[in-house]
């Protein structure tokens, strides 16, 4: 542990805390300072003006990233007849529909995404006391419940990443990998930030995007002016 703090320590030596870094020089400098031995994920944090205990305030949704996250994402998809059929053919890793509700009811966890038609959230809805802690619940505002099941699927594996403000306000949101091209990276930034500003509540009053931080998986955070955008 004392290793990995020295390796923090001076990362973190090379950021200036006070300054807000452009959305360009900010994912630079993420990449210089990661210190990870393998290909860190590079996530942004906003910090938004938003009281999530109100309905008309809360933030959530998905889009796919114009240079995808990096990462191959394991997409089970419940469903029946052709849904099932169209899910199969646009490369789900798994589907089914009771035979799968009970697979994954008996602790089986082993993918990242959940689809499900609607006719098949009756029987899913089951599931979640497994899958909501973990994030794992399908959801229409992510495009993960739908009659498209080839289009939910096709759109996972394109890249797509859900983003949900938690109680704090906050929303975490990865957009890429260290090894991926400074361009890549910002493009896949701007795409996300477009997103989260054309969600601003209606009712929100000041500055609604407080802070925005960018950091890779164990590197210190940097931060990143909004106005640059």
């Amino acid at each position: 542990m004392a290793k990995k703090a020295k390796k923090y320590q001076d990362a973190a030596k090379q950021v200036d805390a006070t300054k807000a870094y452009t959305p360009e020089d900010a994912v630079a400098l993420v990449k210089k300072i990661d210190f990870a031995k393998f290909d860190a994920t590079v996530e942004v944090a906003y910090n938004l003006n938003i009281d999530v205990k109100q309905a008309d305030q809360q933030i959530r949704g998905a889009l796919v990233l114009p240079n995808g996250t990096g990462k191959t994402q394991r997409v089970i998809v419940f469903a029946e007849g052709p849904q099932a059929q169209a899910a199969k053919d646009a490369g789900a890793d798994v589907v089914g529909s009771d035979d799968l509700v009970q697979k994954v009811q008996d602790g089986w966890l082993d993918f990242d995404v959940a689809v499900a038609t609607p006719p098949m959230m009756a029987k899913v809805g089951r599931l979640g006391r497994v899958l909501g802690p973990k994030g794992l619940m399908p959801n229409p505002k992510t495009g993960t419940v739908t009659m498209d099941t080839a289009k939910a699927v096709n759109d996972v594996k394109a890249g797509q990443v859900a983003y949900r403000a938690d109680k704090a306000g906050i929303v975490h949101a990865p957009i890429g990998k260290v090894s991926f091209d400074d361009a890549k990276l910002i493009e896949n930034f701007k795409a996300l930030n477009d997103v989260i500003v054309k969600a601003r509540p209606a009712s929100t009053k000041g500055t609604y995007i407080q802070s925005l931080t960018l950091t890779s998986t164990f590197g210190p955070g940097v931060k990143v002016d909004v106005a640059a955008f």
